[in-house]
């Protein structure tokens, strides 16, 4: 978690100084999604569930797929007040690249599929329609990499 931290900080040490590098201690709402994040009370179990699972995961799932369930459970916990997206698509590439994979960048006119992915995998409670939506969009981008 302390990189996570890290990244946070260094993302936002000068927008919101506040903020950078903390865990949310208030509720968080996210705007345009009937998805409602856990409370503050909820968070640190969550984050140590997240770590457990990808600990146990990280030699287990293949790469591209825990990438994909990296970004999407870590994202899902949100516990920043503002950052999260970046946060779990850091965490996202640093998994890909770790693992010897070109990173998948999610421009900005891909957002409404994205967004739209991870609001169907949250209501739902299906991690599947991001992950099937994460693997269409780095397929097409990286189809020359993978052949």
């Amino acid at each position: 978690m302390s990189t996570l931290l890290y990244w946070h900080k260094k993302i936002f040490q000068y927008t919101k100084k506040n903020k950078a590098g903390k865990i949310r201690d208030y509720p968080a709402r996210i705007s345009g999604s009937k998805h409602i994040p856990p409370t503050p009370i909820e968070l640190d179990l969550l984050i140590r569930e997240f770590f457990n699972w990808y600990n146990q995961n990280k030699n287990k799932v293949h790469p591209i797929q825990l990438a994909a369930l990296a970004h999407f459970k870590f994202v899902s916990i949100h516990p920043f007040g503002d950052g999260n997206g970046r946060i779990s698509r850091l965490l996202m590439n640093y998994v890909l690249n770790k693992n010897g994979y070109p990173m998948l960048i999610i421009d900005y006119t891909q957002r409404k599929s994205y967004y739209t992915a991870l609001e169907r995998s949250n209501i739902t409670n299906d991690e599947r329609i991001f992950t099937l939506w994460f693997f269409r969009r780095y397929l097409k981008e990286n189809k020359e990499f993978l052949e």
